[in-house]
């Protein structure tokens, strides 16, 4: 995360895809207190909940004994979700484009495409086993 943050709440849940209502109630929360436009909401709660999804079944494959880290941070110009995962990572770097003929019509290969559309910015660290996802105010 960048420096000038200060972290004002944090969730731990278990790697499975019923304990993300968790994480929905900590984007109300956080948006609330935050005052995020109602506007924006929506691009919040869906790039935070996409990156919890892909750190529960690519990061730490559903194994329930991992868990998925979530805080929160605040400055005065932007917020943002860190969501961290306890696998090995993944190349960042070297992603399909999802847009491309040949991947339209694929299940899956979305989530950071998504992340990266509906926030203002988008850092992978520790090999991409940690996303920092950042919102303008």
């Amino acid at each position: 995360m960048k420096e000038g943050f200060t972290v004002i709440d944090r969730l731990a849940i278990p790697s499975e895809f019923e304990a993300v209502g968790q994480v929905e109630i900590l984007v109300d929360k956080v948006c609330n207190q935050l005052g995020v436009n109602e506007e924006f909401y929506g691009n919040v709660l869906i790039a935070v909940t996409e990156a919890v999804n892909n750190a529960i079944e690519h990061g730490n494959r559903f194994n329930t004994a991992a868990e998925v880290n979530v805080a929160v941070a605040d400055k005065s110009t932007e917020f943002c979700f860190n969501i961290k995962d306890q696998g090995e990572g993944f190349d960042f770097v070297n992603l399909p484009d999802p847009t491309a003929p040949e991947n339209l019509m694929k299940e899956n290969g979305r989530g950071i495409f998504l992340m990266k559309n509906l926030a203002d910015e988008v850092e992978f660290e520790d090999a991409g086993s940690s996303v920092n996802i950042y919102f303008n105010k």
